[in-house]
């Protein structure tokens, strides 16, 4: 996908999700979510036109402040560590899929964070 293609969609949510180790999909709160080791790290709500990712709430605030087109905080998420993206707002799949990785980390144990160092990297 290249910045002139479409914005990502919920079906490259879910590749991509999916594609991060140890991800599995669970239907929660009638809408697919994507957790690892069981711990969720994004959901896909509303009409699969935003993702909700983890997001530590220092960073949250610097993110809908500087891109209130791209992230915005719902009402009933306020209090948690969780920020809402619109794919119709994110420049391609790569930007997704750093989103993604970047929540995937928050939510992954350490021994999957010790197995790929890699995706670290890829978001730094």
């Amino acid at each position: 996908m290249t910045a002139a293609s479409a914005a990502p969609t919920s079906d490259d949510v879910r590749a991509v999700a999916l594609a991060l180790p140890e991800t599995t999909e669970k239907i929660a709160w009638s809408m697919p979510t994507f957790r690892v080791a069981g711990k969720m790290f994004a959901t896909l709500p509303e009409e699969e036109t935003s993702i909700a990712v983890r997001c530590p709430k220092e960073e949250r605030d610097e993110l809908v402040l500087a891109e209130p087109e791209k992230f915005w905080i719902a009402d009933h998420e306020a209090s948690f560590a969780w920020v809402r993206v619109r794919l119709a707002a994110l420049d391609d799949l790569d930007e997704l899929r750093a989103i993604l990785t970047d929540s995937w980390l928050q939510a992954a144990p350490p021994r999957l964070l010790e197995l790929h160092p890699e995706l670290r990297v890829a978001v730094e």
